[in-house]
Protein backbone atom coordinates (compact mmCIF):
# COMPACT_ATOMS: atom_id res chain seq x y z
CA UNK A 1 0.00 0.00 0.00
CA UNK A 2 2.95 2.31 0.58
CA UNK A 3 4.65 1.72 -2.25
CA UNK A 4 1.38 2.76 -3.98
CA UNK A 5 0.94 5.86 -2.43
CA UNK A 6 4.73 6.61 -2.62
CA UNK A 7 3.76 6.09 -6.89
CA UNK A 8 1.06 8.23 -6.89
CA UNK A 9 2.34 11.33 -5.22
CA UNK A 10 5.46 11.00 -7.84
CA UNK A 11 2.94 11.30 -10.26
CA UNK A 12 1.48 14.14 -8.79
CA UNK A 13 4.31 15.90 -7.80
CA UNK A 14 5.71 14.87 -11.21
CA UNK A 15 5.97 18.58 -14.08
CA UNK A 16 2.85 18.73 -15.52
CA UNK A 17 4.41 18.62 -19.24
CA UNK A 18 6.31 15.11 -17.89
CA UNK A 19 2.95 13.84 -16.70
CA UNK A 20 1.31 15.03 -19.77
CA UNK A 21 3.94 13.72 -22.16
CA UNK A 22 3.49 9.95 -20.55
CA UNK A 23 -0.17 9.64 -20.35
CA UNK A 24 0.38 10.36 -23.97
CA UNK A 25 2.88 7.69 -25.00
CA UNK A 26 1.05 5.05 -22.66
CA UNK A 27 -2.94 6.10 -24.46
CA UNK A 28 -0.51 6.00 -27.98
CA UNK A 29 0.82 2.87 -27.00
CA UNK A 30 -2.61 1.32 -25.95
CA UNK A 31 -4.15 2.20 -29.91
CA UNK A 32 -1.01 1.65 -32.32
CA UNK A 33 -1.84 -1.77 -32.64
CA UNK A 34 -4.75 -0.48 -34.78
CA UNK A 35 -2.70 1.07 -37.57
CA UNK A 36 0.14 -1.58 -37.66
CA UNK A 37 0.44 -4.60 -40.08
CA UNK A 38 1.26 -8.07 -38.74
CA UNK A 39 5.43 -7.24 -39.69
CA UNK A 40 5.01 -3.89 -37.66
CA UNK A 41 3.45 -5.52 -34.37
CA UNK A 42 6.59 -7.95 -34.15
CA UNK A 43 8.81 -4.99 -34.23
CA UNK A 44 6.91 -3.28 -31.60
CA UNK A 45 7.01 -6.24 -29.55
CA UNK A 46 10.47 -6.17 -29.54
CA UNK A 47 10.80 -2.90 -28.99
CA UNK A 48 8.86 -3.18 -25.80
CA UNK A 49 10.46 -6.23 -24.70
CA UNK A 50 14.00 -4.56 -25.03
CA UNK A 51 12.37 -1.57 -22.94
CA UNK A 52 11.68 -4.12 -20.01
CA UNK A 53 14.55 -5.95 -19.94
CA UNK A 54 16.71 -3.17 -19.88
CA UNK A 55 14.86 -1.51 -17.32
CA UNK A 56 15.53 -4.84 -15.38
CA UNK A 57 19.57 -4.65 -16.07
CA UNK A 58 19.58 -0.83 -15.34
CA UNK A 59 17.94 -1.81 -11.78
CA UNK A 60 21.58 -3.42 -11.17
CA UNK A 61 23.74 -0.97 -13.27
CA UNK A 62 22.17 2.19 -13.50
CA UNK A 63 21.34 3.14 -10.28
CA UNK A 64 23.49 0.24 -7.92
CA UNK A 65 26.47 0.29 -10.18
CA UNK A 66 27.11 -3.04 -10.70
CA UNK A 67 28.21 -3.99 -14.33
CA UNK A 68 26.93 -7.21 -15.28
CA UNK A 69 27.35 -8.73 -19.06
CA UNK A 70 25.74 -11.75 -18.42
CA UNK A 71 22.56 -10.96 -18.05
CA UNK A 72 21.55 -13.09 -20.84
CA UNK A 73 21.66 -16.09 -18.00
CA UNK A 74 18.56 -14.77 -15.97
CA UNK A 75 16.40 -14.41 -19.57
CA UNK A 76 17.73 -18.26 -20.36
CA UNK A 77 17.05 -19.51 -16.63
CA UNK A 78 13.63 -17.42 -16.89
CA UNK A 79 12.81 -18.84 -19.82
CA UNK A 80 13.81 -22.57 -19.51
CA UNK A 81 11.98 -23.00 -15.93
CA UNK A 82 8.59 -22.08 -17.11
CA UNK A 83 8.80 -23.64 -20.25
CA UNK A 84 10.29 -27.26 -18.99
CA UNK A 85 7.26 -26.85 -16.59
CA UNK A 86 4.53 -26.09 -18.84
CA UNK A 87 6.01 -28.62 -21.34
CA UNK A 88 6.60 -31.48 -18.72
CA UNK A 89 4.22 -31.15 -16.23
CA UNK A 90 1.34 -29.19 -17.67
CA UNK A 91 2.31 -26.09 -15.03
CA UNK A 92 0.61 -22.89 -16.59
CA UNK A 93 3.21 -20.13 -17.15
CA UNK A 94 1.88 -17.83 -14.55
CA UNK A 95 2.90 -20.34 -11.89
CA UNK A 96 5.62 -21.09 -13.53
CA UNK A 97 6.72 -17.78 -13.78
CA UNK A 98 7.22 -17.87 -9.49
CA UNK A 99 9.33 -20.83 -9.90
CA UNK A 100 11.79 -18.68 -12.63
CA UNK A 101 11.70 -15.86 -10.65
CA UNK A 102 12.98 -18.14 -7.46
CA UNK A 103 15.29 -19.72 -9.64
CA UNK A 104 16.60 -16.49 -11.08
CA UNK A 105 16.95 -14.98 -7.51
CA UNK A 106 18.75 -17.70 -6.07
CA UNK A 107 21.24 -17.63 -8.74
CA UNK A 108 21.75 -13.72 -8.27
CA UNK A 109 22.02 -14.55 -4.67
CA UNK A 110 25.20 -16.60 -5.33
CA UNK A 111 26.69 -14.54 -7.70
CA UNK A 112 26.50 -11.56 -5.54
CA UNK A 113 27.69 -13.56 -2.54
CA UNK A 114 30.68 -14.92 -4.37
CA UNK A 115 31.25 -11.25 -5.80
CA UNK A 116 30.48 -9.07 -2.16
CA UNK A 117 31.75 -11.59 0.35
CA UNK A 118 35.08 -11.67 -1.31
CA UNK A 119 34.92 -7.93 -2.70
CA UNK A 120 35.07 -8.76 -6.48
CA UNK A 121 33.55 -5.84 -8.06
CA UNK A 122 34.11 -3.44 -11.48
CA UNK A 123 35.65 -5.34 -14.42
CA UNK A 124 36.20 -8.69 -12.05
CA UNK A 125 32.22 -8.64 -10.93
CA UNK A 126 31.97 -8.11 -15.12
CA UNK A 127 33.87 -11.05 -15.46
CA UNK A 128 32.00 -13.38 -12.83
CA UNK A 129 28.88 -12.78 -14.59
CA UNK A 130 30.05 -13.70 -17.99
CA UNK A 131 31.65 -16.87 -16.70
CA UNK A 132 28.64 -18.03 -14.64
CA UNK A 133 26.43 -17.29 -18.20
CA UNK A 134 28.86 -19.79 -19.82
CA UNK A 135 29.17 -21.92 -17.58
CA UNK A 136 25.06 -22.11 -17.90
CA UNK A 137 24.87 -22.47 -21.56
CA UNK A 138 27.52 -25.00 -21.57
CA UNK A 139 25.66 -26.96 -19.46
CA UNK A 140 22.61 -26.57 -20.93
CA UNK A 141 24.16 -27.77 -23.95
CA UNK A 142 24.44 -31.11 -22.55
CA UNK A 143 20.91 -31.00 -20.17
CA UNK A 144 18.78 -34.08 -22.37
CA UNK A 145 15.52 -32.96 -20.32
CA UNK A 146 15.76 -29.63 -22.09
CA UNK A 147 16.96 -30.79 -25.20
CA UNK A 148 20.21 -29.47 -25.00
CA UNK A 149 21.91 -28.61 -27.77
CA UNK A 150 19.08 -29.56 -30.74
CA UNK A 151 16.86 -27.14 -28.76
CA UNK A 152 13.90 -27.09 -26.61
CA UNK A 153 10.36 -26.95 -28.29
CA UNK A 154 6.93 -25.79 -26.80
CA UNK A 155 3.97 -26.89 -28.06
CA UNK A 156 2.53 -24.66 -30.87
CA UNK A 157 -1.20 -23.88 -31.13
CA UNK A 158 -3.59 -21.93 -34.10
CA UNK A 159 -2.53 -18.16 -33.22
CA UNK A 160 -6.07 -17.18 -33.87
CA UNK A 161 -6.59 -18.44 -30.38
CA UNK A 162 -6.22 -16.12 -27.06
CA UNK A 163 -5.52 -18.19 -24.37
CA UNK A 164 -3.99 -16.20 -22.20
CA UNK A 165 -3.55 -18.90 -19.17
CA UNK A 166 -1.33 -20.59 -21.21
CA UNK A 167 0.35 -17.59 -23.10
CA UNK A 168 -0.94 -19.09 -26.49
CA UNK A 169 -2.31 -16.32 -28.50
CA UNK A 170 -1.52 -14.45 -31.64
CA UNK A 171 1.29 -11.24 -31.69
CA UNK A 172 -1.50 -8.49 -30.83
CA UNK A 173 -2.09 -10.56 -27.30
CA UNK A 174 1.66 -10.51 -26.93
CA UNK A 175 2.36 -7.15 -27.72
CA UNK A 176 0.04 -6.06 -25.02
CA UNK A 177 1.92 -8.55 -22.19
CA UNK A 178 5.18 -7.08 -23.87
CA UNK A 179 3.08 -3.43 -23.03
CA UNK A 180 2.39 -4.68 -19.55
CA UNK A 181 5.94 -5.89 -18.78
CA UNK A 182 7.36 -2.58 -20.24
CA UNK A 183 4.67 -0.60 -18.11
CA UNK A 184 5.69 -2.42 -15.17
CA UNK A 185 9.30 -2.16 -15.49
CA UNK A 186 8.75 1.50 -15.62
CA UNK A 187 6.82 1.53 -12.64
CA UNK A 188 9.46 -0.57 -10.36
CA UNK A 189 11.85 1.54 -11.73
CA UNK A 190 10.50 4.80 -10.72
CA UNK A 191 9.80 3.55 -7.60
CA UNK A 192 12.89 2.52 -6.61
CA UNK A 193 14.25 6.05 -7.25
CA UNK A 194 12.15 7.45 -5.57
CA UNK A 195 12.40 5.58 -2.46
CA UNK A 196 14.89 5.09 0.15
CA UNK A 197 16.76 1.79 -1.43
CA UNK A 198 16.90 4.07 -4.51
CA UNK A 199 18.97 6.47 -2.70
CA UNK A 200 21.78 4.14 -0.91
CA UNK A 201 21.49 2.68 -4.53
CA UNK A 202 22.94 5.42 -6.07
CA UNK A 203 25.34 6.48 -2.82
CA UNK A 204 26.71 2.71 -3.12
CA UNK A 205 27.51 3.68 -7.08
CA UNK A 206 28.96 7.08 -6.76
CA UNK A 207 31.01 6.70 -3.77
CA UNK A 208 30.69 3.36 -2.04
CA UNK A 209 33.09 3.91 0.70
CA UNK A 210 31.35 7.06 1.64
CA UNK A 211 27.92 5.43 1.74
CA UNK A 212 29.51 2.62 3.92
CA UNK A 213 31.01 5.28 6.59
CA UNK A 214 27.43 7.33 6.11
CA UNK A 215 25.88 4.12 7.58
CA UNK A 216 24.61 2.38 4.41
CA UNK A 217 24.56 -1.74 4.39
CA UNK A 218 26.18 -1.51 1.56
CA UNK A 219 26.47 -5.57 1.08
CA UNK A 220 22.62 -5.95 1.78
CA UNK A 221 21.25 -3.51 -0.51
CA UNK A 222 23.84 -4.65 -3.91
CA UNK A 223 22.45 -7.78 -3.21
CA UNK A 224 18.92 -6.79 -3.23
CA UNK A 225 19.97 -4.57 -6.51
CA UNK A 226 21.61 -7.94 -7.83
CA UNK A 227 18.53 -9.93 -6.33
CA UNK A 228 15.81 -7.89 -8.12
CA UNK A 229 17.61 -7.27 -11.28
CA UNK A 230 17.59 -10.92 -12.02
CA UNK A 231 14.39 -11.71 -10.69
CA UNK A 232 12.64 -8.95 -13.08
CA UNK A 233 14.89 -10.34 -15.75
CA UNK A 234 12.93 -13.81 -15.33
CA UNK A 235 10.16 -12.52 -16.61
CA UNK A 236 11.51 -11.25 -19.41
CA UNK A 237 12.85 -14.54 -20.52
CA UNK A 238 9.22 -16.32 -19.58
CA UNK A 239 7.72 -14.13 -22.22
CA UNK A 240 10.47 -14.79 -24.56
CA UNK A 241 9.80 -18.38 -24.10
CA UNK A 242 6.28 -18.67 -24.77
CA UNK A 243 6.64 -15.93 -27.84
CA UNK A 244 9.28 -17.54 -29.65
CA UNK A 245 8.28 -21.34 -28.40
CA UNK A 246 12.00 -22.53 -29.20
CA UNK A 247 14.93 -21.98 -26.77
CA UNK A 248 18.84 -23.00 -28.07
CA UNK A 249 21.56 -22.74 -25.52
CA UNK A 250 23.60 -20.70 -27.56
CA UNK A 251 21.10 -18.38 -28.89
CA UNK A 252 19.34 -17.41 -25.60
CA UNK A 253 22.59 -17.50 -23.22
CA UNK A 254 25.23 -16.17 -25.56
CA UNK A 255 27.42 -13.38 -24.78
CA UNK A 256 25.63 -11.75 -27.84
CA UNK A 257 22.07 -12.05 -25.85
CA UNK A 258 23.67 -10.11 -23.19
CA UNK A 259 25.22 -7.14 -25.08
CA UNK A 260 21.69 -6.72 -26.73
CA UNK A 261 20.24 -6.69 -23.12
CA UNK A 262 22.92 -3.94 -22.09
CA UNK A 263 22.80 -1.47 -25.31
CA UNK A 264 19.54 0.00 -24.95
CA UNK A 265 20.18 1.74 -21.37
CA UNK A 266 23.65 2.60 -22.54
CA UNK A 267 22.90 4.27 -25.45
CA UNK A 268 19.42 5.24 -24.40
CA UNK A 269 20.57 6.54 -21.07
CA UNK A 270 21.76 4.52 -18.35
CA UNK A 271 20.14 5.56 -14.70
CA UNK A 272 17.28 6.77 -16.40
CA UNK A 273 13.75 6.21 -16.30
CA UNK A 274 13.27 6.75 -20.44
CA UNK A 275 16.57 5.82 -21.19
CA UNK A 276 16.15 1.65 -21.77
CA UNK A 277 12.78 2.86 -23.71
CA UNK A 278 14.39 5.22 -26.06
CA UNK A 279 17.68 2.80 -26.79
CA UNK A 280 15.23 0.26 -27.18
CA UNK A 281 13.15 2.05 -30.28
CA UNK A 282 16.73 3.68 -31.55
CA UNK A 283 18.03 0.34 -31.96
CA UNK A 284 15.39 -1.90 -32.59
CA UNK A 285 13.93 0.38 -35.98
CA UNK A 286 17.39 1.26 -37.28
CA UNK A 287 18.29 -2.38 -37.06
CA UNK A 288 15.01 -3.84 -38.49
CA UNK A 289 15.06 -0.73 -40.93
CA UNK A 290 18.63 -2.04 -42.19
CA UNK A 291 17.45 -5.52 -42.93
CA UNK A 292 14.49 -4.45 -44.69
CA UNK A 293 16.77 -2.27 -46.77
CA UNK A 294 19.23 -4.66 -47.76
CA UNK A 295 16.92 -7.91 -48.17
CA UNK A 296 14.96 -5.09 -50.95
CA UNK A 297 18.32 -4.65 -52.24
CA UNK A 298 19.16 -8.25 -52.23
CA UNK A 299 22.50 -7.30 -51.00
CA UNK A 300 23.18 -9.86 -47.95
CA UNK A 301 25.60 -8.27 -45.19
CA UNK A 302 26.70 -10.98 -42.69
CA UNK A 303 26.70 -9.29 -39.00
CA UNK A 304 25.17 -6.21 -40.34
CA UNK A 305 23.13 -5.98 -37.00
CA UNK A 306 26.82 -6.29 -34.84
CA UNK A 307 28.31 -3.42 -37.01
CA UNK A 308 25.36 -1.39 -36.65
CA UNK A 309 25.54 -1.93 -32.24
CA UNK A 310 29.10 -0.94 -32.44
CA UNK A 311 28.58 2.02 -34.17
CA UNK A 312 25.69 3.58 -32.22
CA UNK A 313 27.76 2.54 -29.05
CA UNK A 314 30.69 4.46 -30.37
CA UNK A 315 28.41 7.30 -31.80
CA UNK A 316 26.60 7.71 -28.19
CA UNK A 317 30.25 7.55 -26.28
CA UNK A 318 31.91 9.90 -28.53
CA UNK A 319 28.44 12.74 -28.86
CA UNK A 320 26.53 11.53 -26.37
CA UNK A 321 28.02 9.86 -23.21
CA UNK A 322 25.10 9.87 -20.73
CA UNK A 323 22.92 8.91 -23.28
CA UNK A 324 20.11 10.05 -25.78
CA UNK A 325 17.32 10.76 -23.40
CA UNK A 326 19.33 13.16 -20.99
CA UNK A 327 19.80 15.31 -23.82
CA UNK A 328 16.74 14.93 -25.20
CA UNK A 329 14.78 15.87 -22.01
CA UNK A 330 16.77 19.04 -21.60
CA UNK A 331 15.81 20.67 -25.18
CA UNK A 332 11.81 19.43 -24.22
CA UNK A 333 11.83 20.86 -20.86
CA UNK A 334 11.77 17.86 -19.08
CA UNK A 335 14.50 19.01 -16.44
CA UNK A 336 17.77 17.07 -16.27
CA UNK A 337 16.89 14.00 -18.30
CA UNK A 338 18.83 12.61 -15.45
CA UNK A 339 18.07 9.95 -12.99
CA UNK A 340 14.10 9.43 -12.17
CA UNK A 341 12.83 12.67 -14.62
CA UNK A 342 10.58 11.46 -16.82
Amino acid sequence: MSAGRDLVEVFTKAPARSRNALLALLAALLVLPLALDRYLLSVMILILYFAYVGQAWNVMMGFCGQLSIGHALFVGLGAYTAAALFQHFGIVPWVGMLAAVAVCVAMASVIGWLAFRFGIGGTYFALLTIAFAEFTRIGFDHFGWVGGSGGFFLRVVQQDRFDLLNLRGNPLMFYYLALALAVFGFVVSAWLLRGRAGFYFRAIRDNEEAARAAGVDVFRYKMFAVQLSGGLTALAGVFFAFYYNNLFPEQIFGIGRSIEIILAPIIGGIGTLFGPILGAAVLTLASEGINEALSASGYEVPGVKQILYGLALGLAIMFMPHGIWPVIARRLGFGRGSEGDA
